[in-house]
């Protein structure tokens, strides 16, 4: 099977930006424009992007669409998979922006009969994401939000829920590694994963497909340009 490499385009008042404790701080790269951005990891040969909704994600703002219509206006054959604490209501604003897939945020968890009923019938087209820290599902957004994984992960899979995006929190950044144990984790309620958090290398890519991962969605390392994003496509589609 191939292995999908998912460069991230993070954005906070429509210019590039990484999530940090202390709120979103802007970055540099490609002159902190999105669709630079998408068009550098285009020629690497990325076919998806996910794209994240900062502001959405951590100040529960409107969601922010944008940076969506300008990628997909300048690349109409690239995937998007949108994300950024996506709640119910915000799923098909998303797609009619131009993703293909939404990424459910964690927050909707805490409503099982909605995501019940919005996981009906959507295929592959809502990817549910697994914020995970310390075992547990916990939302990087505002409000507490805590979940027991296993438990979780259960009544997602009888609901329909098709891929699950599992984030590692407190690697996301910082280069350290995929968590590798909560993959195997995830992996074990019998759907397609994809992993987030701690990608800087191509080995941390082979690691995570060891551990059951069928994708990953890679960050900081994409935008500092520190992982070989050609070479890392070309070993993903052999994979």
């Amino acid at each position: 099977m191939v292995f999908s490499v998912i460069p991230a385009i993070d954005v906070a008042g429509g210019h590039l930006a990484r999530w940090t404790l202390d709120g979103p701080q802007a970055l540099e790269a490609f002159g902190g424009d999105p669709v630079g951005a998408a068009r550098a990891f285009t020629r690497d040969g990325a076919t998806w992007l996910h794209v994240v909704d900062i502001d959405h994600a951590v100040r529960g703002r409107d969601p922010e669409v944008s940076p969506i219509v300008r990628i997909r206006d300048a690349l109409p054959d690239v995937r998007i998979q949108a994300s950024g604490g996506a709640l119910h209501g915000d799923v098909e604003t998303y797609h009619s922006a131009g993703a293909e897939r939404v990424v459910l945020g964690s927050a909707a968890l805490l409503d099982e009969g909605a995501t019940e009923v919005l996981l009906a019938g959507r295929g592959d087209s809502v990817v549910v994401g697994i914020e995970v820290e310390d075992g547990r599902i916990r939302a990087r957004g505002p409000g507490p939000v805590e979940l027991d994984l296993m438990e979780t992960l259960g009544w997602l899979v009888a609901a329909g829920a098709q891929t699950f995006l599992v984030t590692a929190v407190g690697r996301v950044g910082l280069l350290e590694g995929p968590d590798l144990e909560t993959i195997r984790r995830v992996v074990r309620a019998g759907r397609p994963v994809l992993a987030a958090g701690g990608f800087s290398s191509l080995e941390d890519l082979r690691a995570a497909r060891t551990a059951g991962a069928v994708g990953a969605v890679v960050g900081r390392a994409a935008l500092e340009r520190s992982l070989d994003l050609p070479a890392a496509f070309d070993w993903a589609a052999g994979a």
